[in-house]
């Protein structure tokens, strides 16, 4: 048997994630792009709002004519008019005056304020009784203060968000660039594996991990393309794999690091054009026999045949190269969300290695515990009931119940 297990530390392998290049960008709908990732900056060319407005109902005023104003000793304004919503007023303000305006309005000319409907009555059709004094400013947004010409709003990198969304409704922006999704092949290979449609005979299983790894590839920003099941025979996975390098970003096979199948897609990846493996074995687990090969420009990865670990693997591992090639900067947007929780058992856990666990998440006397779901990788039903997962450092032996954790959720 080959040389195997010369592990490459998690770190290591998230430095090559640079070496990989970014798909070309796509122009789309802004009604087609939430939740894609933004090619290019976001840059204003014009103020918004283009004009002071009203935040509330009330009436614009000079505020140096309600100094002073309070229940006991009332201002008394001049009302000259109202304005009516999308229209400029004719009619500028002087000290004194007010217009009657709603929110959302646009200041007259003059005015730097607006006195709340509240603390005002109409005495008359011209006289204006005001009961509170207002400063500068006061219930006025004033032009440019949401944006200013000019000014770069969003970086590109990012994942659209129905903020980002508003932002370019906001500046006329009816189209707006976006990074292609990475294609990523999926293969799916062993003697042993059927498809779905069929009835499994003895020593056979049906096809979990293609389908398992075809969601998380669209969770993770990609297009997912699957080239089938393929027999443990060399040629037939070199043609299939050559196939995939051709027409896809990444690729993607499922159980080609087993002790069984590992030599045979090692083989296979040192015999496409232009390749070499990179890493060959990652101190985790679940997903120890994780391969990473370079055919040209494009990353190869090879995953444990369980369900469970290529699951755990993908989301750890690989889903932040998919990411990369689908132009989402890391940087920017790495603050993945996690749960505080503590963990409900003395857990044991063996250094030099990083371990996963599996937990589910539960509630009692106002104490949210991480329960360990423990179970051999190749258990689908593991990962369905799990909340998330934990991790136990290669340095840290176990952990005792009741420490706090970060739970992932997954």
């Amino acid at each position: 048997m080959k040389d195997f297990f010369t592990v490459t530390p998690l770190e290591e392998v998230f430095e090559y994630i640079s070496s990989f290049p970014v798909v070309s960008d796509e122009n789309i709908p802004v009604t087609e792009a939430t939740g894609r990732i933004l090619a290019q900056d976001i840059k204003a060319k014009e103020d918004i709002p283009g004009f002071a407005r009203s935040t509330m109902d009330g009436y614009a005023v000079c505020a140096s004519s309600t100094y002073g104003a309070s229940e006991g000793n009332p201002a008394y304004l001049t009302l000259t008019g109202a304005i009516a919503m999308g229209k400029k007023s004719p009619d500028s303000i002087s000290p004194g005056n007010a217009i009657r305006i709603s929110t959302g309005g646009m200041l007259p000319d003059g005015a730097d304020s607006v006195v709340m409907l509240e603390y005002v009555t109409e005495i008359d059709d011209t006289t204006l009784e005001v009961y509170k004094s207002v400063a500068p400013g006061g219930n006025v947004i004033i032009k440019g203060e949401d944006v200013h010409e000019g000014q770069t709003l969003v970086e590109a990198g990012i994942k659209i968000r129905p903020q980002e969304i508003g932002l370019l409704a906001a500046l006329g922006k009816d189209r707006v660039d976006v990074y292609k999704k990475p294609v990523i092949g999926i293969l799916s290979t062993g003697d042993e594996i059927v498809p779905i449609q069929a009835t499994p005979g003895p020593a056979q299983v049906r096809d979990i991990n293609s389908y398992s790894l075809f969601s998380q590839i669209i969770n993770s920003g990609g297009l997912a393309v699957s080239y089938g099941i393929i027999k443990d025979d060399y040629q037939a996975l070199f043609e299939k794999c050559t196939l995939a390098v051709k027409n896809s970003d990444m690729i993607v096979i499922s159980g080609g690091s087993s002790v069984g199948t590992r030599d045979l897609t090692i083989d296979v990846l040192n015999a496409l054009n232009n390749s070499r493996i990179l890493v060959h074995g990652i101190p985790m687990s679940p997903g120890k026999p994780t391969i990473l090969a370079k055919a040209g420009n494009k990353p190869v990865w090879g995953l444990p045949g369980h369900v469970t670990s290529a699951m755990v693997v993908f989301d750890r591992v690989v889903r932040p190269f998919v990411e990369h090639a689908g132009g989402k900067d890391l940087l920017k947007n790495r603050n993945q969300p996690y749960i505080l929780a503590k963990i409900s058992r003395n857990l044991s856990s063996a250094q030099g290695r990083i371990d996963f666990v599996r937990v589910r998440l539960k509630k009692s006397d106002n104490v949210l515990w991480a329960e360990p779901i423990l179970g051999k990788s190749g258990l689908i039903n593991t990962m369905v009931q799990a909340d998330g997962l934990i991790e136990i450092d290669m340095n840290t032996e176990g952990l005792n119940k009741g420490t706090e954790v970060s739970v992932i959720p997954i």
